[in-house]
């Protein structure tokens, strides 16, 4: 099934997009593998054509194209549109798929869909960090560089002209993805209907968030695991796959839309508001609601509206007074953990008539939560579960000191590019001011270049004693691993505090339990004394 993604980038280094498609990259990373020289290493097999362009020096002709019709040269501006075609691996047995043939198909598809662009056609047969996939990337600048004729998918005349930019419509996508599927075809490929919106929409940058964040998580628990600690949980889920997870949890037992928006409140912290005909979800990190949309298809109004009936008639039809799953159930199986059987001792106590009276039943529910907490990590006394979290403690102390000390160096990184920017952009005013015959005249009309220019010298030669200055390219390269690192490590901090916050709940529900029952047990020696008394 070959499936097609894009990716719109803002990044002015167009030299990055040949480097990344010539030269081995860790993918979970985003950087380029280096050998013990520390040189980049060549890709294995590769196909690599340009159109409209030397595939060599696409990064300067893009530049030049760029500078005569002045786009581009904005932060905010998208440069470039990253589109790929990923083939389904078993193309590659079942139908003959070689990368040859992958990258005739990519230049074929670039030329019918992209005319006018200066394009980057390039097949890796690798796969994804090794997995085996033939996929063809197709980078193209995002502004045209030559005229072409109207087009079935252009909606305005400048769509058509050179020197605007590429205009990604709906209608346009659409053309794109019914482009593949035919072309998929007619090769007799392995395709997939990509016009049906998708149940679970994963974009790229998800699924290289998902793929980063286990192998963190992964780290994170061997470590658990060498100090005999059992991991929390042992699956990354990105935040829109906890906002999918939640939402088909609450859907599977809501019978209206009022349920739904008080239960996945109530159990997840998740707003979700109908507007529009549209569901919209806020989870209580957030500040900007998420669309139904960017979800998948799964997760829109139509279809959970049909879910709630179909459970509220399936309710009304087996059983109207049904339950949840009794949790009280844990109190009767055999443990072999001290822990286990003295809080199964208390809570059984507390089930008497008297302490009912007291206590809501949800309360107990909620106790033998707690005791089938303790049997499934295994904690055979109340020191081992504190110990347990004092350590969890330690290394999330431990976790937020690390991303502390990666943010200060990137903090550090991020001074010398912006000095280095400045000094670059000022360098030629201060070279003029040294030739200058009258220096004091120049030096006041031209004061806050030069100054900028001296500021700036003064801070790179701080970073740099031996007067070598790093180049913006090994800056930035630099920037973007401290980042990638910061990131990792705050991940690692938020995985360790909230299990460190879900030992604290089951540290006071142990001691409330094994408390209340040391209290009542005093209420009742206090009774019989005043029984005795009378």
């Amino acid at each position: 099934m070959a499936i097609l993604k894009h990716i719109a980038s803002k990044n002015a280094n167009y030299g990055s997009a040949i480097d990344y498609l010539k030269y081995q990259h860790d993918e979970f990373h985003l950087v380029p593998v280096l050998d013990e020289s520390g040189n980049m290493l060549l890709r294995e097999e590769f196909y690599l054509d340009g159109l409209n362009c030397n595939p060599e020096t696409f990064d300067l002709e893009c530049e030049l194209l760029n500078q005569q019709h002045h786009k581009n040269n904005t932060y905010d501006e998208i440069k470039s549109h990253h589109y790929i075609i990923s083939h389904d691996p078993r193309d590659n047995a079942d139908h003959d798929l070689t990368g040859e043939r992958a990258q005739a198909i990519g230049l074929e598809y670039a030329k019918a869909n992209f005319p006018g662009h200066q394009a980057l056609v390039c097949t890796h047969t690798d796969g994804n960090n090794g997995t085996g996939n033939i996929h063809t990337h197709i980078i193209i600048n995002s502004l045209r560089k030559f005229d072409i004729e109207p087009q079935t998918y252009t909606e305005r005349p400048i769509d058509c002209k050179a020197g605007y930019k590429h205009h990604l419509t709906k209608d346009y996508l659409r053309h794109l993805q019914k482009s593949l599927m035919d072309i998929c075809q007619r090769e007799g490929l392995h395709q997939v209907d990509l016009l049906s919106p998708a149940a679970d929409k994963i974009t790229q940058q998800e699924y290289h968030a998902q793929r980063r964040g286990q192998l963190n998580l992964d780290i994170a628990n061997m470590e658990l695991l060498g100090d005999g600690i059992t991991p929390m949980h042992t699956t990354f889920e990105t935040d829109k796959e906890k906002i999918r997870n939640a939402i088909s949890d609450i859907a599977e037992r809501a019978t209206s839309f009022e349920e739904f928006q008080r239960l996945l409140k109530a159990e997840y912290g998740i707003l979700v508001k109908d507007h529009r005909g549209r569901f919209s979800y806020l989870p209580a990190d957030r500040q900007k609601f998420i669309s139904a949309r960017a979800l998948g298809s799964n997760y829109d109004r139509d279809r959970l509206l049909r879910i709630f009936a179909e459970n509220a008639r399936n309710k009304e039809r087996n059983n109207p007074h049904w339950a949840a799953d009794d949790p009280m159930a844990i109190l009767f199986i055999k443990s072999d953990l001290r822990l286990v059987v003295d809080l199964q001792t208390c809570v059984k106590a507390q089930q008497s008539r008297a302490y009912a009276q007291k206590v809501k039943i949800s309360n107990l529910q909620q106790m033998a939560r707690t005791v089938a907490y303790v049997q499934e990590h295994g904690y055979d006394s109340y020191e081992k579960l504190f110990d347990t979290t004092d350590a969890i403690q330690s290394k999330m102390a431990k976790a937020r000191s690390d991303a502390k000390f990666t943010e200060a160096k990137l903090k550090k990184v991020n001074e010398q590019i912006c000095y280095l920017g400045q000094y670059l952009s000022t360098k030629s005013v201060y070279g003029d001011f040294l030739k200058s015959g009258n220096k004091k005249s120049f030096r006041q009309a031209h004061a806050e270049d030069i100054a900028k220019y001296e500021e700036a010298l003064r801070i790179l030669k701080q970073h740099s004693p031996d007067g070598r200055f790093p180049t913006m390219k090994d800056l930035r390269a630099e920037k973007e691993q401290f980042t990638i690192q910061k990131d990792a490590q705050y991940d690692t901090y938020h995985y360790f505090k909230d299990y460190h916050r879900e030992l604290q709940t089951v540290c006071a529900n142990v001691d409330n339990i094994l408390g209340t029952e040391r209290e009542a047990r005093r209420e009742q020696q206090q009774s019989r004394k005043n029984e005795h008394s009378r």
